[in-house]
């Protein structure tokens, strides 16, 4: 069965689904919403070759489940052709209180899996397109509403045709805005200067070598990008609210002593891509470190705000200081 994704939450849908192509921020944001329907659901995450080398994996969380146990959200990503023959096993069973996600990227009209989905009455499939021109300014222009931020329609033109028609670029850039603008208005300067690192190393990237505690990327990411004063402050708010969502990871961790059921349930879910990071920084930090390390990047803040002209030789000092 053919469904548009913007029908998802409109009609009944079956509980094994395809997802299918290049719009990767898009499907995240179907998937998010799709885990959120049933409150306390379970969230695993697959790749396809996971269940291709032990498909055992996937039946036991189908089908042996106890009276207990909740509603449960499965998802594969990198899906293809391949696993066709097990999605035509699951349609022999009744799968109840599951949730089914197949992740896949571009599929030909004479895709296996594709036609699969397409026909099949107990499946349902969705196509995911490139984002269009129309498609980022509704999102930029809900963003910039909700925040009340002051931006100009020649400045709304320019941020999207830095992001290269990406969503993913997009929320990532409105990210870094959100917290840099303190007085609410965003100039042409202020987008030229926040949206200059498509190139380079990222703040993101940064930050998550740092919390992986990897000095020797650290130190070569400052060597390699010309930080502004600007782009200081966003690393201190990045790094602030990462370190806030480690430590809720670090103290479930801690409670259930099982990093995989930790990632499972974290929310917002974790995207597959970034779960082996995740589980290389829960194995860096525990909870009353992280506590410390919130503690000393506040008074970090505090110093970067009277010394913005050295505000980035401050950052880098911190970050490989709090990594030896």
């Amino acid at each position: 069965m053919i469904i548009k994704h913007n029908e998802l939450n409109k009609k009944k849908i079956s509980n094994i689904i395809l997802f299918y192509g290049k719009n990767e921020g898009l499907k995240k944001e179907k998937i998010n919403s799709l885990l959120s329907k049933e409150n306390g659901s379970i969230s695993l995450i697959f790749s396809e070759e996971e269940i291709l080398n032990n498909k055992k994996i996937l039946y036991d969380e189908i089908l042996n489940k106890s009276l207990f146990d909740n509603y449960r959200n499965i998802i594969i990503n990198n899906t293809t052709d391949k696993i066709v023959n097990i999605v035509l096993e699951l349609l022999e069973i009744e799968i109840k209180d599951t949730l089914l996600v197949l992740n896949a990227g571009t599929l030909e009209k004479r895709s296996k899996l594709r036609n699969l989905f397409e026909k099949e009455e107990k499946t349902t499939c969705v196509a995911f397109y490139e984002d269009t021109w129309n498609d980022l300014q509704k999102i930029l222009n809900k963003f910039i509403k909700q925040k009340k931020i002051s931006i100009s329609q020649s400045n709304i033109n320019l941020l999207i045709s830095r992001c290269n028609f990406d969503r993913r670029n997009l929320l990532n850039e409105l990210e870094k805005i959100e917290l840099f603008s303190s007085n609410k208005t965003i100039t042409s300067e202020d987008l030229l200067k926040l949206t200059n690192l498509s190139e380079n190393y990222s703040i993101k990237e940064l930050v998550e070598s740092f919390l992986s505690k990897n000095i020797k990327k650290i130190v070569k990411i400052f060597n390699e990008n010309n930080f502004t004063t600007e782009e200081s402050i966003i690393l201190v708010k990045t790094l602030q609210n990462k370190a806030k969502n480690l430590l809720k990871l670090c103290l479930e961790f801690e409670n259930n002593k099982n990093m995989d059921l930790t990632i499972s349930n974290a929310r917002p879910p974790i995207f597959w891509k970034e779960k082996d990071l995740i589980r290389l920084q829960l194995s860096k930090w525990k909870s009353k470190d992280i506590k410390l390390l919130i503690y000393r990047i506040n008074d970090l803040e505090l110093l970067i705000k009277k010394n913005l002209n050295i505000s980035i030789n401050i950052s880098s000092n911190f970050m490989i200081q709090e990594c030896i």
